[in-house]
């Protein structure tokens, strides 16, 4: 191509002047570009360097991923054979893994069979009750003169509490009593008139009639004189009423009416409410369930009731069961029952909460372990026995009753037998076992969740049956 060729290229607008020299050089390979700089090669396309790059990651993911996969199954390889041998391997590291588990002695509590009498409970829950209660109110109408007695105070019955004005009534016992001296003078008069009378009539000096009516006039101041008398008790009687005293022995509460106030028969606050606490009641309910039990016992003298604390860690009385009532709550499915305790210390007080333990009887000769032994497995209740020659063995039984932390084994074990009571978790049929002190302050219960070899756990019913 000419030299004036490539001057008149240059000086034409730059517009699609590289298209058509890269068109110009593909067309022909040979073109010379004269004087302008070489064009640099450009770099290898971005898409096949980055198939490459992705190529070797999975190839470096996918030979660890199977690198690993081999060493896992060389480990589950090696584990299983580990337990397919580990009896032989166990008596050559010193009884380590299963095997050696085994043969491994394993502390437990144990605790002797005890034969002894023992009280049979039942437990409820009640209030305390006055064993009378005596609201006290006036029976006349007046002005309260007086309050006699100190809030809180005891009282006897018979003590006086508060007085009402006496001096209405005082007048009205002095008129009944002046008509009856008016009437007694009237009835002597016609007393001696009468007489008279008789004594002419037999003369025929006076008609009968007037005899028969002096007779009736003596018969209706006999009537009169008797009304009077009635009078003069029913003014002696206001009087009375008018020193209002305690009916009962017990203690005062808060005073209800102050001296000075204008009080009335027909008032129903009353002046002071009096409560008996020696004795005093207690009121508690019982299941149903329970009403045979209780009758049997109460039909052989009066069974014996404790009061104890909310807690039921300490007995704040002692007294007799007096009443079983005569329904049952169908709501709660439960019945009432009332008992009477001594109560010279005041130790008991009305509406205080307590717990109740009602004694139904005394079982002689019970076999009695505690109740932490009992275990509950799918083929009913059973213990673990110590044997002579160190190893467990489960016995079934069959428990009569649980008595707090006793429970009393109607079959199964013998009084010569030693129970566990802890570490029952652990424990298989004939497993060798090592008899362990009791730590300190260690409650001595067996585990909740001990195993039976089919699993099981502790009993904690009251009555098994």
């Amino acid at each position: 191509m000419s030299t004036k060729s490539r001057a008149d290229r240059k000086v034409e607008p730059n517009t699609d002047h590289r298209t058509d020299a890269a068109q110009d050089s593909l067309r022909d390979p040979t073109h010379e570009t004269g004087p302008q700089p070489a064009v640099d090669t450009p770099p290898p396309a971005r898409s096949g360097r980055t198939v490459w790059v992705v190529a070797i990651v999975v190839l470096l993911a996918a030979g660890g991923a199977y690198v690993l996969h081999r060493r896992s199954q060389a480990r589950t390889e090696g584990a299983t054979a580990a337990a397919g041998t580990d009896g032989e391997r166990g008596s050559a590291r010193g009884g380590r893994g299963a095997a050696g588990g085994a043969d491994r002695a394993i502390p437990v509590l144990v605790v002797p069979v005890v034969k002894r009498d023992v009280p049979i409970t039942t437990e409820g829950l009640g209030s305390v009750v006055a064993y009378k209660t005596v609201n006290v109110r006036t029976q006349v109408d007046g002005r309260l003169d007086r309050v006699a007695f100190k809030e809180g105070q005891a009282v006897k019955r018979g003590d006086l509490l508060a007085q009402v004005d006496p001096r209405p009534f005082e007048i009205q016992l002095h008129t009944a009593q002046a008509a009856l001296a008016r009437d007694t003078a009237q009835l002597s008069g016609a007393e001696l008139n009468l007489k008279r009378y008789e004594a002419v009539v037999a003369q025929r000096l006076i008609p009968q009639q007037q005899v028969d009516d002096q007779r009736a006039l003596v018969d209706q101041l006999k009537g009169t004189i008797q009304s009077d008398e009635a009078q003069i008790e029913n003014a002696k009687l206001q009087l009375v009423y008018a020193r209002i005293t305690s009916p009962i022995d017990g203690v005062t509460g808060i005073r209800l009416v102050d001296a000075g106030n204008l009080v009335h028969a027909a008032d129903t606050t009353g002046i002071v409410v009096v409560t008996q606490l020696d004795p005093i009641a207690i009121l508690f309910t019982l299941p149903q369930d329970e009403l045979p039990r209780v009758a049997k016992s109460q039909a052989g003298g009066s069974p014996q009731v404790e009061a104890l604390s909310q807690d039921g860690a300490s007995v704040i009385g002692t007294g007799e069961l007096a009443l079983v009532d005569n329904q049952i709550n169908q709501n709660t499915a439960t019945i009432r029952l009332k008992a009477i305790f001594p109560n010279p210390s005041h130790s008991l007080w009305p509406n205080q909460f307590v717990k109740t333990r009602l004694r139904l009887g005394i079982k002689k000769g019970a076999l009695v372990i505690p109740a932490a032994a009992v275990q509950r497995g799918p083929q009913g209740t059973f213990v673990y026995v110590v044997t002579e020659d160190g190893k467990a063995q489960v016995k079934q039984v069959q428990v009569d009753t649980i008595e707090g932390a006793d429970a009393l084994i109607a079959k199964g074990i013998d009084a010569a037998d030693k129970v566990v009571t802890e570490g029952q978790n652990q424990l298989r049929p004939d497993a060798r076992v090592t008899v362990r002190q009791p730590s300190t302050g260690g409650d001595g219960g067996g585990d909740s969740g001990a195993a039976h070899p089919g699993g099981g756990k502790r009993a904690g019913s009251k009555k098994q049956k």
